[in-house]
């Protein structure tokens, strides 16, 4: 008998509220209950985990969720509202349709193959639409169910046991962790921290002393300025810096993404127990050096709200002190977690309320505060650290720099990734004799690139029925790029179908039939193809993430949401002023030459001009219309079909010159066709 929604919202420890007050949790059977059986058994409610089982469950499968936490969602959910999407056409199948139904969730529409999709979205919205699709599928998740064996029969894992005594049975298993905690318990060979650049031929890879997130002044790093002798500030580690591309066990700091919010009834930020305004000694020696921020960034996500994250030389990564954290017990990662909640909300306390800081600084944070419909189980705080990378599998192939570069190519692709390759820094040391970030990247890709279908299993001898969609197998630059949310969605999903060819045909899952599997995907919406992106969305603030393409701007344009039906969190108006200067042009990276349609959003009204000129730049010359926007707001709006050439030659100018009211620029979209 199907389960009901009230049969999964229960927990034996606690329940963790989704979105709106639904929960979809099965309560956590105790030692001596019945074994839990399932044809998949995923680790790790992240959201690679849950694409999986929902997938697996879409295919008539059975799956189950065994999450270590008290948190469904993964990062999604727990403040990473402003998706690093990369280029959008490269994210497709059950990740394209989450996204599809944020925006659905918002606008109250309905979700189709066509919708429009949102890549911005309040914590709460997403665990929601999460709450939807397990709900639909019928997936149950387990919480609270801390790892503590694994058995297994030669090279296929039998069960895995949980700290309270819990048995789960499958036939395959997927590691969804951001940990990697069942691969490496289950025998599979795995890695923590940087490659020297000569590992691979890489080129970013080891130390990186770089200008971003930098001191731009120089700060005194000694307890008594100017005497080594005296210590070193707290932040700074000791140690001397080594080469540039020089191997070591070090990886990218960790932060809570924070949710925010000006609104009048925001949450103060909390004191915290322990709280030493020491901690923050270099900070204030650089704010006395002339710095004026940024502190940490705000980006909109909707509802007056903010997903914050680092920003800065000293901002809320907690720099260094997450070295232990991927191989740690559970109890040690816990004090890792307090240790960096404790400094984040130290650093937010110290900058709102500490006398030394100058009034400009502290009532600039302190008109910020937590969001108080987010996160009320936590104290409206994120209930999840930001593992951005621990554990790394290595099996038969490595994705590395060169993939992500495009001047490696594999014909075993089951996704895509397109964002820049980023790491935050890693360490905190004394060049020179001042305080210096090292370990930052941040550099472009040219494209969509392929993951390889060997990177997310392992070796056949050590694991034969084990697949790690989160963990996968790549050097630290290339996980830097690979380790989004949405990819790791498709990643998930293209596990799931792995993992039903391999329940079917009783092989191995690194014996699937790999053109099967993608012919299978493809019929899925999954974009497993370079080149192959069927539409490229830019939204006028950001949306359609870095790689899409780029939005230019002349004159002033303003953000609002007045009027429903925008693509995103908002669009934009030439304020009804300065025609003729305020000009802005979409500008996309399109993926393959060929026949493209083109479209256009805006925000109907009265109000709106009725004659907006519109010039589409493409291979055959310019193409100009006039744009009537007072009317088919909040949809797409074909202009027409015209040739591209694959790159950033075309482009598409929203003008004004002699416009009888405000021009809207919301978004637009380019189709294949």
């Amino acid at each position: 008998m199907p389960h009901t929604r009230r049969q999964l919202i229960r927990t034996g420890l606690q329940a963790t509220l989704l979105g709106t007050g639904a929960v979809l949790l099965q309560p956590a059977t105790r030692a001596g209950a019945a074994v839990v059986t399932a044809d998949l058994v995923v680790y790790g409610a992240t959201p690679a985990g849950l694409a999986a089982a929902i997938q697996y469950r879409r295919s008539g499968g059975t799956a189950v969720v065994v999450e270590p936490g008290t948190h469904v969602g993964g990062m999604t959910t727990a403040g990473l509202g402003a998706t690093d999407t990369g280029n959008t056409a490269a994210i497709g199948g059950l990740s394209h349709e989450f996204y599809r139904r944020v925006y659905a969730k918002y606008n109250g529409t309905p979700v189709t193959a066509t919708s429009p999709a949102r890549f911005t979205f309040e914590p709460h919205v997403a665990a929601a639409v999460f709450a939807d699709l397990l709900t639909e599928a019928v997936v149950t998740v387990h919480l609270g169910q801390r790892l503590a064996a694994v058995a297994k029969a030669g090279n296929r894992i039998t069960e895995l046991s949980t700290q309270d005594g819990q048995v789960y049975r499958g036939l395959v298993y997927v590691d969804a962790t951001y940990e990697g905690d069942l691969m490496a318990q289950a025998g599979v060979a795995t890695t923590v921290g940087r490659e020297g650049n000569a590992v691979y031929g890489e080129t970013l890879n080891g130390v990186q002393l770089r200008d971003k997130h930098q001191f731009t002044r120089p700060v005194d790093p000694y307890v008594t300025p100017g005497v080594p002798g005296s210590g070193l500030l707290p932040g700074v580690a000791p140690g001397t810096l080594a080469p540039n591309g020089t191997g070591d066990g070090r990886i990218q700091a960790y932060n809570f993404r924070m949710c925010l919010t000006r609104a009048a009834d925001r949450v103060p930020f909390p004191r915290p127990a322990g709280y030493d305004a020491g901690r923050y000694a270099l900070l204030l020696r650089y704010i006395e050096a002339g710095y004026t921020g940024p502190f940490f960034n705000t980006v909109g996500v909707g509802g007056g709200k903010t997903d914050s994250n680092n920003d800065g030389a000293f901002s809320t990564d907690d720099i260094g002190m997450n070295t232990a954290y991927p191989t740690a017990s559970y109890a040690a990662r816990d004090t890792v977690v307090a240790e960096h909640r404790t400094y984040q909300q130290g650093l937010m306390w110290f900058l709102a309320n500490d006398p030394r800081v100058p009034a400009t600084v502290r009532d600039a944070t302190a008109a910020w505060g937590l969001a108080p419909d987010e996160f009320g189980a936590t104290g409206h705080w994120p209930p999840m650290l930001y593992v951005r990378e621990a554990r790394r599998m290595v099996s038969a192939y490595v994705m590395t720099e060169h993939n992500c570069r495009g001047t490696t190519t594999v014909a075993d692709s089951v996704g895509l990734a397109s964002y820049t390759m980023d790491s935050h820094n890693c360490q905190r040391l004394v060049v020179g004799g001042v305080a210096k970030n090292e370990g930052d990247v941040q550099v472009g890709v040219p494209g969509p690139y392929q993951v390889s279908y060997r990177s997310i299993v392992p070796l056949e001898a050590q694991c034969a029925n084990l697949l790690v969609p989160v963990c996968l197998s790549a050097s630290h630059i290339a996980y830097g790029s690979i380790r989004m949310e949405p990819v790791f969605m498709v990643l998930g999903q293209s596990a799931a179908v792995a993992a039903r060819l391999a329940v079917s045909t009783g092989a191995p899952v690194q014996r699937v039939d790999v053109t099967t599997l993608q012919g299978l995907l493809r019929d899925l919406g999954q974009r497993i193809d370079v080149g192959g992106g069927s539409e490229v969305v830019m939204d006028s603030r950001g949306g359609g993430g870095s790689g899409a393409g780029t939005v230019t701007r002349a004159g002033t344009w303003l953000s609002s949401t007045s009027i429903a039906g925008y693509y995103g969190s908002d669009y934009e108006h030439d304020g009804n002023t300065a025609k003729g200067v305020n000009r802005l042009r979409y500008t996309p990276v399109v993926p393959a030459a060929g026949a493209w349609t083109v479209q256009l959003r805006w925000t109907a009204h009265a109000n709106r001009a009725g004659n907006v000129p519109v010039d589409v730049v493409h291979a055959g010359g310019v193409s100009t219309f006039s744009v009537d926007q007072r009317v088919n707001g909040g949809q797409w709006v074909a202009l027409g079909t015209f040739q591209f050439t694959a790159g950033s030659a075309g482009s598409v100018l929203i003008r004004t010159e002699q416009t009888d009211g405000y021009v809207i620029a919301d978004a637009a979209r380019f189709v294949r066709t």
